[in-house]
């Protein structure tokens, strides 16, 4: 199993799935809304815990800034459709689960993107 870290823009219904399949979600509505981005990163280096987000920021502050994190999934999806998100998701699990610490990955209809980091 996983271990996640969700920022708040994550939609309950990929939090909540990923639970019921036995992952350990920390969502950062949970725990503390007002949380920077740098803090959010913090958690996932510290606890060893991948972050979901859908916010586009993270990957400036991965890459340019060079800060530490234990993994990324970029969820890059038009109209935030959050059947599709999950779908994604699960796919990537099945498919790229071995893939998915120390990477960066995006997320997106046609394509999955996977960078080490």
């Amino acid at each position: 199993m996983v271990n996640f870290v969700a920022d708040v823009n994550i939609e309950k219904l990929i939090v909540d799935t990923l639970r019921k399949l036995g992952h350990d979600v920390k969502w950062i509505t949970e725990v503390n809304m007002c949380m920077t981005d740098t803090e959010i990163l913090k958690i996932s280096s510290d606890e060893k815990r991948i972050l979901l987000t859908n916010d586009k920021d993270f990957g400036e502050i991965v890459f340019r800034q060079k800060m530490k994190t234990s993994g990324v999934i970029l969820f890059r999806v038009k109209e935030q459709d959050e059947d599709l998100k999950l779908h994604l998701m699960l796919q990537l699990l099945k498919n790229h689960g071995d893939k998915i610490e120390n990477h960066f990955i995006v997320l997106a209809k046609d394509k999955f993107r996977i960078i080490k980091l």
